[in-house]
């Protein structure tokens, strides 16, 4: 996305140790900051709000809650960012970024009203909760589809410190006003996730109006044809489904899950380490944007510019051998910093779970799952570069793997019992990297080649 590659090729610019961590802090934002604030802030609650067995119980309720509303919101967004994020960048890639805000006003229109039926009919036939609990239940599910479309733009924005505010300001409001309506039970906390929600959101809508003011109020170009990418769209929600599919396995599996709230389920023994080790990735994925959205792009224009120009052979060969090079030493950075992180965190453990108050039985699945999580890192940074080269078709193969390996391993871990617990997500996340690898590797090979047919039966 056109923006962010140059904000932080400024900041990099700056060779202290306050520009590093700016530039890193901004692109471990942009990439995480949103689900990183859900997150972060329902673990808070949870940590801060123990005054009472009663309250506890309540906020084990809230906090699976949130976590479904979580899970199912990406997973229906999740073709909507892809594709809205490709029309975003051809709109700024042609110059026009008039066309930015309307259309992000109609996908943030579409979301509203798809997601506002399918939570109505869920809430109508699957719960029997009290009024305000399914009425805020509907009202979250909306603002958080809502938030997921929104932060597709961000990292377009130059605006980061305004960026990095606001996420700090909806994460405060998110604790501080959970808190302070706790009193009321798991409806308190909802609408205090609400509020802190709606301010991120219209505090972001807020800075995409300013650099973006727009032709008109709503637009759906998007929605066009030839516009539209009804594989984006495949990818995004195949992908999602794939990252949830073995916590759904355990929810579903009454051996490994209780009933928590109306129709929804929680697995004790299998969701806190994995949704703790998912703290840990905002290294790996703040190395993954930087080197991505800098080195990688910068060649990534250099060879294409050559592609276009009618630059020699040679010329191009060298340009794709810089480019290889780049994607090489992205994934080297990832691993070695996404590694440093999770022996740090490996050794570390006992004392982190202690001082979350989290029982030390969770340490051998929280091992595996920071393995993973890490993992989850690579596999993102290759299908990223893999919709650079437009490679749609690999990266939905890539997806399904991801989809299919992680619900059949998971399933057969179940059998096995609870020490392999774990093991399946990430066999399926190693498997999925690993031949993402060796896609990748043989499609960069031979990049010269098809980018010169492309350009010749175009």
């Amino acid at each position: 996305m056109a923006g962010i590659g140059f904000e932080l090729r400024k900041l990099l610019r700056d060779r202290s140790l306050l520009g590093m961590l700016r530039a890193y802090g901004f692109a471990g934002a942009i990439s995480s900051g949103p689900w990183l604030l859900s997150i972060s802030s329902v673990l808070a609650i949870g940590i801060l709000s123990r005054s009472s067995l009663e309250m506890t119980q309540q906020v084990v309720r809230f906090q699976v809650s949130v976590t479904y509303l979580i899970a199912t919101t990406l997973i229906l967004t999740g073709g909507l960012q892809l594709a809205l994020s490709r029309f975003i960048a051809d709109r700024l890639f042609e110059d026009k970024p008039e066309q930015v805000l309307p259309n992000v006003m109609g996908a943030i229109a579409v979301t509203s009203v798809t997601s506002g039926i399918i939570a109505v009919l869920m809430v109508s036939v699957l719960f029997h909760e009290p009024l305000p609990y399914r009425i805020l239940m509907v009202a979250n599910f909306v603002m958080l589809s809502n938030i997921w479309i929104v932060v597709v733009v961000l990292s377009s924005l130059k605006a980061y410190n305004q960026v990095l505010l606001a996420f700090a300001i909806g994460c405060g409001i998110v604790v501080g006003a959970s808190l302070w309506l706790s009193r009321y039970g798991v409806p308190g906390l909802l609408f205090g996730f609400l509020v802190g929600h709606a301010v991120l959101m219209f505090v972001l809508l807020g800075l995409v109006m300013r650099r973006y003011p727009g032709e008109g109020l709503v637009a759906f170009r998007f929605l066009r044809r030839g516009q539209l990418y009804p594989s984006l769209f495949l990818i995004g929600f195949v992908y999602n489904l794939a990252i949830w599919a073995d916590k759904f396995l355990f929810w579903g599996n009454p051996l490994t899950s209780e009933s928590v709230i109306g129709p929804l389920r929680a697995s004790l023994i299998y969701d806190i380490p994995i949704f703790l080790s998912y703290v840990s990735i905002v290294p790996g994925m703040s190395v993954f944007l930087v080197r991505i959205e800098t080195d990688f792009v910068e060649c990534y224009d250099a060879f294409y510019d050559a592609v276009r120009s009618g630059d020699t052979l040679d010329s191009m060969e060298h340009l794709k051998d810089r480019m290889v090079h780049v994607v090489r030493q992205g994934i080297y950075e990832i691993l070695k910093v996404q590694g440093l992180t999770v022996i740090v965190l490996i050794l570390t453990a006992r004392y982190l779970l202690e001082a979350l108050g989290i029982s030390q039985g969770y340490i051998y699945l929280f091992y595996v799952d920071v393995m993973s999580a890490g993992m989850q890192v690579l596999l993102m940074a290759i299908l990223n570069v893999l919709f650079y080269l437009d490679q749609r078709k690999i990266a939905l193969g890539l997806s399904f793997l991801f989809l299919i390996s992680n619900a059949l391993f998971t399933a057969i871990t179940q059998q096995l019992g609870p020490n392999f617990y774990g093991y399946g997500f990430a066999s399926a996340m190693l498997l999925s990297c690993l031949v993402g690898l060796s896609l990748l590797s043989a499609k960069l090979d031979s990049l010269e080649y098809e980018t010169f047919m492309m350009q010749r039966f175009a």
